[in-house]
């Protein structure tokens, strides 16, 4: 089955409240070789104005890939796991994520184009904080190849 078209401008709901935990940051930190002070140091980011520990930047993609999980999960989308390439990544930030923040994201499909046999499909997540504040917009483009 070929992408669905119909998935652009499909929104779904909010995902499950996600608190930030220190050590989830510091155990991001160090898979993405974040070493700054403030990743893993709360005295660190206090100097800086920031209440806990703050997340590195890529660290939204734990919560967008909450998100992902729901756009692969529709049945009518057409999107294989298996032929799926994450093409591009991009985010637009308020502020850092810091842990003790309780984030939900919330998606929506703003672009579907026919690439040959596949698509590309265009998704932005809302990251937004447990008053309902934006964080960040992550953006991530996925390249489905078409069968074979």
């Amino acid at each position: 089955m070929p992408v669905n078209p119909e998935l652009l401008g499909r929104e779904f709901p909010p995902t499950p409240p996600y608190l930030v935990g220190r050590e989830k940051v510091r155990e991001f930190a160090r898979a993405v070789f974040a070493d700054a002070p403030e990743h893993h140091d709360p005295e660190a980011a206090a100097a800086l104005g920031y209440a806990d520990v703050v997340a590195p930047p890529t660290f939204a993609m734990v919560i967008q890939d909450l998100t992902m999980q729901q756009l692969l999960a529709e049945p009518d989308s057409g999107i294989v796991l298996e032929r799926t390439i994450h093409a591009k990544q991009s985010f637009r930030w308020t502020r850092p994520i810091v842990a003790g923040d309780e984030v939900t994201g919330r998606m929506t499909v703003t672009g579907v184009r026919a690439m040959g046999a596949g698509a590309m499909v265009t998704s932005e997540t809302e990251i937004l904080d447990a008053e309902g504040d934006h964080i960040v917009t992550a953006t991530s483009v996925l390249l489905i190849g078409g069968e074979e």
